[in-house]
């Protein structure tokens, strides 16, 4: 909502309205896994990170899971290396994983840390590797250093929401073997947001949310259960890169996680108009 033209008491107005869900969300933590196109456009990520400081402002926990797939891919391109993938997931040689390492751990990470200071928040990065806190396994000898969750250590993700941080995840997973994985962002969300007790995860995407069309925006619907969902997923109503986004909100759930979100990152402030509003923004997951 713009308000720059609105009088003082429409503001008040806004502010007794979102009173009832800041109540219920503070103190309470949400994980929100965050890339696409709102990461892409630079006035839709000054947006994102405009969110996410307001509502640790007003105290919501909120930890940010980060991707970066489209510049690690560009990142490869401009070194003479074709991007490859099978079943949606990079495969990623020795080589890669250094690239993803730069890209996530580093540009992307601190790029993402340094705008949410600017708008006035407290942040600080850490990467899976950090106090062995995304611990993984090869998934699939195909894929090469991609990693498969077998355990999230949340204890440096609370450290930092106990001191008021917002901690700025990217997902580079290890082992016990000094390996190093790059971990399918979705899937560490979906794991992340158990460990650390969430109240809700939300996942940004491209698209508005789940569909009973995908050509007609106007079917868009809003809430489902894990039932509702899986049969969607079984009748091919969801499809393509949207099933691993639905699976990790149905592992979520599972996991104790009380609702999750597939929100479109396109919309500017999607993530306070599914906190502070009625009405959410693209469709919401329950268990029942």
């Amino acid at each position: 909502m713009n308000t720059a033209h609105m009088d003082n008491s429409t503001r008040a107005q806004v502010l007794v309205q979102a009173l009832p869900y800041l109540e219920r969300y503070y103190g309470k933590t949400i994980v929100v896994k965050y890339g696409g196109n709102a990461m892409v456009s630079e006035e839709l990520k000054e947006q994102v990170m405009e969110d996410i400081v307001l509502l640790s402002m007003v105290g919501i926990k909120v930890v940010l899971v980060h991707g970066g797939g489209p510049e690690m891919s560009d990142l490869m391109k401009r070194l003479g290396k074709v991007p490859e993938f099978v079943d949606g997931l990079r495969v990623t040689d020795s080589e890669t994983i250094e690239i993803a390492e730069m890209i996530l751990a580093g540009k992307i990470n601190k790029s993402l840390v340094n705008l949410l200071q600017m708008k006035g928040g407290k942040a600080a990065g850490l990467s899976g590797i950090d106090g062995r806190m995304i611990e993984a396994e090869f998934k699939d000898e195909r894929l090469g250093y991609v990693g498969n969750v077998t355990k999230v250590n949340a204890e440096p993700i609370f450290a930092l929401l106990d001191n008021g941080y917002i901690p700025v995840i990217s997902t580079i997973g290890c082992d016990a073997n000094g390996n190093i994985f790059n971990i399918n962002g979705d899937t560490a969300a979906g794991k992340i947001a158990p460990a650390v007790h969430a109240e809700r995860l939300i996942m940004m995407t491209d698209i508005e949310g789940i569909m009973k069309d995908r050509e007609d925006t106007g079917s868009l619907i809003p809430e489902l259960n894990v039932e509702e969902a899986e049969q969607m997923i079984a009748d091919g109503t969801v499809s393509g890169g949207m099933i691993p986004k639905v699976r990790c909100c149905i592992d979520a759930l599972k996991a104790g996680v009380k609702a999750s979100v597939i929100i479109d990152g396109r919309v500017p402030h999607a993530t306070l108009m599914e906190i502070l509003t009625n009405e959410g923004a693209g469709t919401m997951i329950k268990e029942k």
